[in-house]
């Protein structure tokens, strides 16, 4: 596993939604359908955007505009409200065995949270943004 400096984990940080947690997020869960078998990683600089759908569900939005959506095999505490994570590899890129890190923000400052592994992802469609 490669160590990163503060500013280099900060920046694999994924940027929080501006929507609260709520109607759309269960309209995309409940939008989604599956396009063909689940992989288990996606490239890392293929990566344009994610959503944090709730406490075990994020979708990557790729740079094609396909999207991946990750189902937690565990419910992720705190990921749904804070909708912000990081997460470290080695590799270019982001696979099934790896942790993410939800990161909390208190008191103005970004702090580390709980740390969960990634599912299998899914690509699906029907998802707005």
């Amino acid at each position: 596993m490669v160590r990163l400096s503060l500013a280099a984990a900060l920046a694999l940080i994924a940027v929080p939604t501006a929507a609260a947690p709520g109607k759309a997020d269960r309209e995309a869960l409940a939008a989604a359908r599956p396009i063909g078998a689940p992989v288990d990683c996606v490239q890392i600089r293929q990566i344009r955007d994610t959503r944090v759908r709730s406490d075990s569900v994020i979708d990557f939005v790729m740079n094609n505009n396909r999207v991946f959506r990750n189902t937690l095999p565990r419910s992720c505490p705190r990921l749904g409200f804070q909708r912000a994570f990081s997460y470290r590899t080695s590799l270019s890129q982001l696979c099934s065995v790896d942790i993410i890190t939800v990161i909390d923000n208190v008191g103005g400052g970004l702090r580390p949270g709980p740390s969960c592994g990634l599912g299998k992802f899914q690509q699906v469609s029907g998802v707005k943004r």
